[in-house]
């Protein structure tokens, strides 16, 4: 796949899954089956999708690669201002983790003290984007990467979980098997001891399940998570990683699969989402899917300029303008989508249960 096409794919993969596991998000696979039968659209706003903040780091990870042109430091401190400008909007459903941290970035805390000891799946949802831009060098991956986790999740888990996403969609742009991305893993991982060797334990063992023909939602009760995936990133990436073996290019397949898992499926849907989409970019995307996402003023368009923009700029070490977006537009659309889901959480508290 050319990275220019697979970035575009990564994106448009991350906010498409998204915006399908919004509705579903925090329900158990049961709870789910019964509210949408059927996954073939979306299911927040009458048949139109949505993105959260999962997209919202992916594009402003972009954002960051653009403006730095690759450069590691410059790319840490464009990403910080992001986040603390972010966090002013009133993102809905921003996890705790990543709340904490961001306080402590617009306190202006000293380096060392930045970021919270969590490992939560925030670094892991952002991250695959990396994957595809540097691709062809990675130290400056690995760097960028531990640069930007530790921003907000200092535990080597999140370090570790959200590497394995990047390297999957590199893999997956490459059409590289799944013993190739097994072994980077479990080379680039290695220098972080213990946490390494627990996630490519556990990633082995969702290859072999893979292998055997297990369903995902079997697998995913195997790792203890009996009402959904949870959000720590030990269960959420293996989790991913299972569907991305059973289903390496089939997006629609494989977003299915891990949104019928129940519990963080907005997450989970959009780090897939985002693997699967470097591999078969923009086409292999269901295009009804494409068109009924409204998201505004991230549109589809924007996103994908958006995509080759980061692309060029990683490729060839050019900064650039930050392909801005709209404050006032951002405000409004915060604002109503702060409402959509605050009307859909009430809706929760009738049945069916």
């Amino acid at each position: 796949m050319d990275r220019a096409e697979a970035a575009v794919g990564c994106i448009l993969g991350t906010a498409v899954g998204d915006a399908l596991g919004l509705a579903c998000e925090g329900l158990s696979a049961d709870r789910q089956k019964r509210w949408f039968p059927s996954l073939d659209g979306y299911h927040l706003l009458l048949g139109k999708g949505l993105c959260s903040d999962d997209t919202e780091h992916t594009c402003m990870m972009a954002q960051s690669i653009i403006v730095s042109g690759g450069d590691e430091q410059l790319f840490a401190r464009d990403f910080t201002w992001r986040l603390r400008w972010w966090l002013v909007g009133l993102p809905a459903g921003i996890g705790l983790g990543t709340l904490r941290s961001i306080l402590k970035l617009w306190l202006f805390v000293p380096n060392r003290w930045r970021g919270v000891y969590s490992a939560g799946n925030a670094p892991a949802m952002r991250s695959a984007l990396l994957g595809v831009c540097f691709a062809d060098d990675e130290t400056r991956l690995s760097r960028i990467n531990c640069l930007v986790t530790r921003i907000t999740h200092t535990d080597p888990k999140a370090e570790c979980g959200a590497l394995a996403i990047a390297l999957a969609a590199r893999c997956s742009m490459r059409a590289q098997d799944a013993e190739a991305f097994l072994a980077d893993l479990a080379r680039l991982t290695a220098p972080l001891g213990a946490a390494g060797a627990e996630l490519v334990d556990v990633a082995v063992r969702a290859r072999a399940s893979a292998a055997a023909g297990e369903a995902t939602e079997v697998f995913v009760k195997s790792l203890g998570c009996i009402e959904g995936v949870s959000g720590y990133i030990y269960h959420s990436v293996p989790a991913v990683l299972h569907a991305w073996f059973l289903h390496p290019r089939d997006y629609a397949h494989a977003v299915t699969a891990i949104i019928r898992c129940g519990g963080d499926t907005d997450t989970t849907a959009a780090m897939l989402g985002a693997i699967v989409g470097a591999g078969v970019g923009r086409t292999g995307i269901p295009q009804k899917w494409i068109d009924d996402l409204i998201e505004w003023p991230r549109t589809c368009h924007w996103m994908e300029s958006l995509a080759l923009k980061a692309a060029h700029a990683a490729q060839n070490g050019e900064r650039g303008a930050a392909h801005p977006l709209s404050i006032a537009g951002l405000a409004l659309r915060n604002a109503a989508f702060f409402f959509l889901v605050l009307v859909h959480g009430l809706r929760r508290l009738f049945p069916p249960y």
